[in-house]
């Protein structure tokens, strides 16, 4: 069997059930639901923006 050339992580199946009964909410695709729900994480992340910044001690390519 073939592997794939990316991770995919399983999602707990309890968030499936809530996450597809969100998507039809919105009338969105769930993949367009979560995508924007992890972006938006991120972005409030404090983590997150400073991995984002570039660093001082690492030349510019």
């Amino acid at each position: 069997m073939a592997r794939p050339n990316h991770y995919s992580p399983a999602i707990r199946g309890d968030l499936v059930g809530l996450l597809y009964h969100e998507a039809k909410h919105r009338s969105i695709p769930m993949t367009k639901l979560v995508d924007q729900l992890l972006r938006n994480a991120l972005e409030a992340d404090e983590t997150t923006r400073i991995l984002r910044e570039p660093r001082k001690d690492y030349p510019q390519r």
